[in-house]
């Protein structure tokens, strides 16, 4: 499967150039898109091998994953992984998606990491469970682990799901846009690292901006 990896990145110099080092050495092409850093991490993720975007402002994690989807669509990759900046996705954990990728007739691939919640705080336990019962619920499908971004999608879904968001919200509308596309989304175990890093999401904003999306999609959207 020719795959790529996409890493949207905000101010990520300290993490970036071993991520993209260890992923370069799996045999995966990297594409990490500087989502307007005030920081080094272009130069950082381009000298360890990276194919880099680079956005002249920060517009938010959702614009950063479309540009990045729509550079490996026009390369013509039959697949696209996805993965967070900040060192939280293993790289070791690519291979299971490809391999399940290979095997499944499922689009869409997503991780869960709810089976293993020891280190998760717990505001992010509960977080991720009410938002994933509220997506599934959308979705009409199982989804335990809705808001991991470490995803694979093959290039069928990715060149038919339209987004239109620029947000966090952006990875919920992916999956609500495949799901009503026909698409089936199948999870994929992984293993998760927290460092006690410092959430780039706005309590207040970012959840006012995804209620008003949800409450759109709820009423405005029909199957």
């Amino acid at each position: 499967m020719n795959a790529c990896v996409i890493i949207p990145t905000y101010n990520e110099e300290k993490m970036i150039g071993a991520l993209v080092g260890q992923v370069k050495s799996l045999g995966l092409p990297v594409i990490v898109i500087d989502d307007g850093s005030q920081d080094k991490t272009s130069i950082v993720a381009g000298r360890e091998g990276a194919v880099v975007l680079r956005n002249p402002d920060n517009q938010g994690k959702g614009a950063s994953l479309r540009k990045g989807m729509k550079y490996a669509l026009n390369s013509n990759f039959d697949a696209v992984i996805t993965m967070d900046g900040d060192g939280q996705h293993l790289p070791s954990d690519i291979n299971f998606f490809l391999r399940l990728a290979q095997y499944s007739h499922s689009q869409v691939f997503i991780g869960n990491r709810m089976s293993k919640l020891k280190n998760m705080p717990w505001v992010r336990v509960f977080t991720n469970k009410f938002m994933s019962w509220l997506i599934s619920k959308i979705t009409k499908q199982k989804i335990p682990d809705t808001q991991c971004g470490f995803r694979l999608f093959k290039k069928e879904a990715l060149s038919l799901i339209s987004l239109k968001t620029s947000k966090y919200e952006t990875e919920s509308e992916a999956l609500i846009r495949a799901s009503r596309l026909g698409f089936r989304i199948e999870s994929v175990p992984i293993k998760t690292v927290y460092n006690n890093e410092k959430s780039q999401i706005n309590p207040f904003i970012d959840t006012l901006r995804f209620i008003r999306f949800i409450c759109k999609e709820v009423w405005t959207t029909r199957y």
